[in-house]
């Protein structure tokens, strides 16, 4: 036994003795160590990959230049002229002080801290948008920034953002920081076509840069983030509020004692334009150079913009509106007018943002949201034609009481069992409110988005007489949408864009076939209700020797009088009413602004200028829809029994569709209070 014991000591002693198992801590390091030079060599891959990409630009940087752009009319007359035939630009040897600071303040804190790239800037943004709702920091610096409008496009790719974090580390590497600054300076875009802030300070307070008051160079430095929305010049309110953040960021960055905050924060806006005969056009082109960076990004170069305006119908649309504001201002206490006359594919030929663009820059027909009263009520009356209902279907036109929502005809007159068709012709609130409760408010709201109107719609009944509110820009898009026979109609205002030394094409405007939204039929039945309007209705006044069809329109307290409608060759909107939402006395959409609406046209036909836009074809392609317009005007009321485009037959002699949804008595949903007349 001690024998065999011994034997097994000895045999063991003779086995080699076994490796220590590596402690979990060393193998970690071991295969971090290989996944991290793994991940480097995949880094260096990728950014070797993109960095082959990168512009030729770097060889040869234009950091002197900004961008001019030159805005013409459809028959190459220059509209106006932006960018740096304003003004110079700004030297790394003289930067000015106040709008330095003031940038570097609210764009990049930390600029003279990093080299291009900031984490800590970022992860503050990161944790900023996270934690508090509805309010958003960007994370980029300003030499991210400059390199982005620099040599890059707008796209929103992570490849175009890894190149643009390469690109600013080569500008830090490159410039110095107040070439950095001065590069910055002078190429940003500031609202009002302006690029860089010599430029800003010319156009919004008549000074050079270096002159700037705190409180002014705040208004500038505000409007980086947004420059039509925070414009001095169209939202003074805005930009004075904007202007105090600005200051209050200057503060905590240590830029201005509290002392010169509240100093600088009482400030007001003190602008000087330069005032020109005929500044009509500048609405126009404002709005398209307001919107280039959507087409193109930043204009690195010198471009010239063709617009669809026409020189002659521009003019003439504007000087109808100032007509009818002079004649009725004291009477009728009317201050402010706007319209947008359109051909029926979409181009804009004229758009006139206000009376006296010297007076103000604010442009009522693409930024200004208005109620459209009962020019919204083609939509409603749409929505019930698509779901069965004509021209002859009964409706009871009486009181009417949903909840606490007790909307009246205008006058309180009320006239029984009367057709849909003469509903819309007199512009009964009842009737259309009832329609929007049969068809539900859902089904109204969508055809207004198949219309092309993408501006909050409030779903409840008080929408069927135009208690939401949009801006013009769409409404003309949707009655565009029904002179085209129901083809989504968007409008537009620029053709094509250029680089001016090169004369390279930078964007041009392509005509695509337009999807269709609505049957041909329902639309033939809508514009015949649209032409009674005009021929026996509350659109009277805008009677002229050309076919119209169209919609008067009026709110509550007569805050606002619209005019809606269209002819054979072109669409229009046009609005009345005050920018500080007072009431007018006693107009009407069916008053003078439709009287305004048929000047308009009449003007518009006279353009020698010949028209090669017609209204687009019926879907079926057996029937030009134009040609049926046409025999409407002959026949108020002309029978539209037959075959439709998908060749069933329809009845429009009875009251409703044989398979029609339709039924006046569909219980609705509750609203609010409020009464709108047409």
């Amino acid at each position: 036994m001690g024998r065999d014991k011994r034997k097994r000591k000895l045999i063991a002693g003779n086995r080699p003795s076994r490796k220590p198992t590596p402690s979990l801590f060393r193998r970690l390091v071991k295969w971090g160590f290989v996944m991290g030079l793994w991940c480097v060599l995949i880094l260096a891959a990728v950014l070797a990959w993109f960095a082959k990409d990168l512009p030729n630009l770097i060889d040869n940087p234009r950091f002197e230049r900004k961008a001019s752009v030159t805005v013409l009319a459809n028959d190459d007359s220059v509209i106006a002229r932006y960018g740096d035939i304003k003004e110079g630009n700004v030297t790394a040897e003289d930067l000015p002080k106040n709008i330095t600071n003031a940038i570097i303040a609210t764009e990049d804190r930390r600029f003279y801290y990093h080299y291009g790239l900031d984490p800590i800037g970022l992860t503050r943004a990161v944790f900023v948008n996270l934690t508090n709702k509805g309010r958003h920091q960007g994370g980029s610096t300003i030499t991210q920034q400059l390199a982005k409008n620099l040599f890059l496009s707008q796209e929103k790719t992570y490849k175009r953002k890894i190149q643009e974090a390469m690109l600013a580390v080569w500008l830090e590497h490159e410039l110095t920081k107040q070439e950095i600054l001065a590069a910055y300076m002078n190429r940003v875009y500031l609202g009002a076509g302006t690029y860089g802030v010599k430029a800003a300070a010319k156009i919004y307070f008549n000074k050079d840069a270096h002159d700037l008051t705190l409180y002014e160079a705040a208004i500038i430095a505000g409007l980086l983030k947004a420059p039509s929305r925070y414009s001095p010049l169209s939202n003074p309110k805005a930009a004075q509020d904007r202007a105090k953040t600005v200051l209050s960021v200057m503060e905590d960055a240590g830029f201005i004692t509290e002392q010169q905050l509240k100093k600088a924060s009482s400030g007001k806006i003190n602008r000087i334009i330069e005032k020109t005969e005929d500044t009509s056009g500048r609405y126009f082109s404002d709005w398209v150079v307001d919107n280039l960076e959507d087409t193109i990004g930043a204009p690195t170069t010198d471009i010239i913009v063709k617009t669809t305006m026409d020189p002659q119908v521009q003019t003439s649309t504007a000087k109808t509106l100032q007509k009818y504001i002079a004649d009725n201002k004291e009477k009728s206490k009317v201050s402010q007018a706007a319209s947008i006359v359109l051909r029926p594919d979409g181009s804009i030929v004229a758009l006139i943002g206000g009376i006296d663009y010297n007076e103000s820059q604010f442009n009522r027909a693409t930024q200004g949201l208005r109620q459209p009263g009962s020019s919204f009520k083609p939509f409603v009356y749409l929505a019930a034609i698509e779901q069965g209902a004509t021209e002859d279907t009964i409706i009871d036109d009486g009181p009417l009481t949903e909840g606490k929502y007790r909307p009246t005809n205008f006058a309180n007159e009320y006239f029984g069992e009367v057709r849909m068709i003469d509903a819309l012709t007199m512009s009964l609130n009842t009737v259309a409110v009832k329609l929007a409760k049969a068809v539900g408010v859902e089904k109204v709201i969508n055809v207004a988005r198949r219309m092309g109107i993408t501006a909050d719609i409030e779903p409840n009944l008080s929408i069927a007489l135009g208690s939401s509110e949009v801006p013009m820009i769409e409404m003309a898009g949707a009655y565009a949408t029904i002179a085209s026979g129901g083809y989504a109609i968007k409008p537009f205002g620029v053709m094509k864009i250029t680089e001016k030394e090169s004369g390279n094409i930078l964007y041009e405007h392509k005509p695509e076939s337009s999807p269709r939204m609505f049957r041909s039929d329902d639309i033939r039945t809508l514009v015949n209700m649209m032409i009674s309007v005009v021929q026996n209705g509350t659109g009277q006044n805008a009677k002229g020797s050309f076919f119209a069809a169209g919609k008067t329109g009026t709110t509550q307290d007569h805050r606002d009088a619209w005019f809606d409608g269209f002819s054979q060759d072109y669409v229009s909107v046009v609005w009345f009413g005050n920018d500080d939402n007072s009431s007018m006395k006693r107009v009407t959409g069916g008053s003078f602004p439709a009287r305004a609406w048929r000047d308009i046209i009449s003007a518009a036909k006279a353009d020698p200028s010949p028209s090669k836009y017609n209204l687009i074809k019926d879907i079926s392609g057996s029937a030009d829809f134009s040609d049926l317009l046409n025999n409407l005007m002959s026949a108020p009321f002309p029978d539209l029994t037959g075959e439709n485009s998908d060749g069933e037959v329809l009845d429009r002699t009875n009251n409703a569709h044989p398979s029609s949804t339709f039924k006046p008595d569909r219980p609705g949903d509750r609203v609010g209070y409020g009464r709108f007349n047409d």
